[in-house]
């Protein structure tokens, strides 16, 4: 298995990565992992969450109308 050496980790970050390390009861090399791997690993979608988080967000919105003046009006500020 590959072994990286990672240099130069600023104190605040590191002061973070132990206490999580702490906090898990791992060792500071398996947190690191497992961070990397909550990163760099693709995660599955739950699809019910998904719908659920999207009705939700429709009723929070429900009743608010959005015009097409205010698209445009919208879109002109983003470009500037």
């Amino acid at each position: 298995m590959p072994a990286i050496t990672v240099k130069n980790i600023p104190d605040t970050l590191y002061s973070q990565l132990k206490q999580s390390a702490e906090a898990n009861h791992r060792s500071i090399n398996s947190e690191l992992i497992v961070c990397l791997e909550k990163v760099l690993t693709p995660q599955k979608i739950d699809k019910n969450q998904l719908l659920m988080n999207a009705r939700t967000m429709r009723q929070k919105l429900k009743g608010l109308k959005v015009t097409e003046e205010d698209l445009t009006y919208a879109k002109a500020e983003g470009r500037e």
